[in-house]
């Protein structure tokens, strides 16, 4: 019988935008420890063979909507806690991190390295370490150093995440049952596209990925893993990467050579995964087809102030393109706009009684680009406790339905509509502050169009301020020859 393994099992999971004003702080993580955090993880059973005979050594998980740059008091407080409790546990066989790999913390270039360094040092260079990341994560050279093994998920929008870490898992006991630590390779990739252009619903996104199981086939490979890069933080290990990892040298370099220029060889047939226009365009073709019942619920993504990518979520632009259109203020169409962050906004009016009239002032306090604060003249419509939103309400204005949140939120399942007394069926017209529509939405909608909305993630990266990432990366830059080296260890 093998030995009893001892592996430690924690992280820090968020995707940070350095163009957002939001700064993430310890109030919007949910925080796990002990039993708790073993819990989240169904696979951390005896029943399963792999993982028989490991103690799992719990240590801490802090997990956050996507946001702004992170309060460094907070990154450290569970960073210094993540290090005591390995101390305290004593000799580990491994780590799994289980982290985003988008972490932007002020102060700080590449969180996630950071933190694996810290945690290397700490217990030494003997230990394997496995991380299960986001594909939207970064990989630096330094988070590649500090790792044996790393993998993300395959899919976007994400329905393989716990299957990802199991998989990050699985291979670290693999490994540790070998007793041979993983050949790895690293491919940079000079890409850096929003996520919103590399669905894998659609091509070319969907055959990258499709190819990674022939590839994990091969005699001599583990994992093989592509990053898309994370947009929305400017700096300088924002871009593509492949990770391949396995027990043949030779076939790790072959496979991450052969992955990193299939991923540069399609780079121009990337493209947004819905039509795209702006605000007004976008209502123009909604308001024109709302008499064909076979696109309604027409969805628009109100995509630059996306919570769900790291926006601030109070922008107030769209919704003023919205309030300025007659037939939404005079009820000849049924609408919805969720959703703005403002528990000021919540805390004035969800006290008083459904149906009494309210006149609020939403939005724009945290990002306070143009148009700012608007004042909303309507009718208390519904008040509910959301498990993300906490204490929610919906003011009705003419035919629209304007959800106000007390915590950053994202509308991406049916069922935080419902709450609100919304059928999403019934309606003309969603506005929704999202990128890619989640599994519920995209089946619901009858018609979608992606709204190219201003932001803190802004899809048209060209019109945000990078100054720090590594050039020439295409889409910013093209006419350039790229460097596919492959970094091996």
């Amino acid at each position: 019988m093998p030995r009893s393994l001892r592996i430690a099992i924690g992280g820090i999971h968020i995707e940070s935008s350095t163009f957002s004003p939001h700064l993430s702080t310890a109030d919007d993580f949910h925080v796990t420890r002990g039993d708790a955090l073993l819990a989240r993880y169904d696979w951390l059973s005896p029943a399963r063979p792999w993982a028989g005979d490991v103690e799992w050594v719990p240590l801490v998980h802090a997990r956050a909507l996507p946001g702004g740059v992170v309060d460094p008091a907070a990154y450290d407080a569970w960073s210094a806690e993540i290090l005591d409790r390995l101390a305290e546990a004593g000799p580990v066989d491994g780590v799994l991190l289980d982290i985003h790999g988008a972490m932007s913390v002020v102060g700080r270039e590449d969180a996630e390295g950071d933190l694996v360094t810290a945690i290397r040092t700490l217990i030494g260079p003997e230990p394997y370490i496995s991380a299960a990341m986001d594909l939207h994560g970064n990989v630096s050279h330094v988070l590649f150093e500090g790792c044996d093994l790393l993998t993300c998920y395959r899919t976007a929008p994400h329905v393989d995440v716990w299957e990802t870490r199991e998989r990050a898992a699985r291979n670290l006991v693999d490994a540790l049952r070998r007793g041979q630590r993983p050949h790895k390779a690293l491919v940079h990739v000079p890409i850096l596209l929003p996520g919103e252009m590399t669905s894998t619903r659609t091509e070319p996104a969907r055959g990258l990925y499709a190819g990674i199981p022939e590839i994990e086939a091969r005699e001599g490979v583990i994992d093989a893993a592509v990053w898309i890069g994370f947009a929305w933080a400017d700096q300088p290990r924002c871009r593509g990467a492949v990770v391949v990892t396995g027990t043949d040298a030779a076939a790790v370099e072959k496979a991450a050579g052969q992955l990193g220029e299939h991923f540069w060889s399609v780079r121009e047939e990337f493209a947004f995964v819905a039509p795209t226009g702006s605000m007004d365009e976008c209502l123009d073709v909604a308001l024109a087809t709302a008499a064909d019942p076979s696109r309604r619920p027409f969805f628009i993504s109100d995509s630059g102030d996306n919570p769900g990518a790291g926006g601030a979520d109070d922008v107030t632009f769209a919704l003023e393109r919205m309030l300025a259109r007659p037939r939404i203020r005079d009820g000849s169409l049924r609408a919805v706009y969720a959703s703005l962050v403002d528990p000021e906004a919540v805390a004035q009016v969800a006290d008083q009684p459904l149906g009494s009239p309210v006149r609020v002032r939403v939005g724009g306090r945290i990002d306070q680009r143009d148009p700012g604060p608007l004042q909303l003249d309507g009718v208390l419509e519904a008040v509910a406790e959301d498990p993300a939103g906490g204490r929610c309400a919906s003011v009705r204005v003419g035919g629209l339905s304007v959800f106000v949140t007390s915590r950053r939120m994202q509308y991406a399942e049916l069922a935080s509509y419902a709450r609100l007394g919304i059928a999403v069926g019934d309606m003309d017209l969603v506005v929704v502050k999202i990128g890619y529509l989640e599994p519920e939405l995209f089946d619901a909608a009858g018609d979608w169009l992606l709204a190219l909305t201003p932001g803190g993630v802004d899809q048209d990266l060209g019109r945000l301020p990078y100054r720090r990432l590594v050039r020439p990366v295409f889409p910013l830059d093209r006419d350039f020859a790229a460097d596919l080296t492959v970094v091996t260890r």
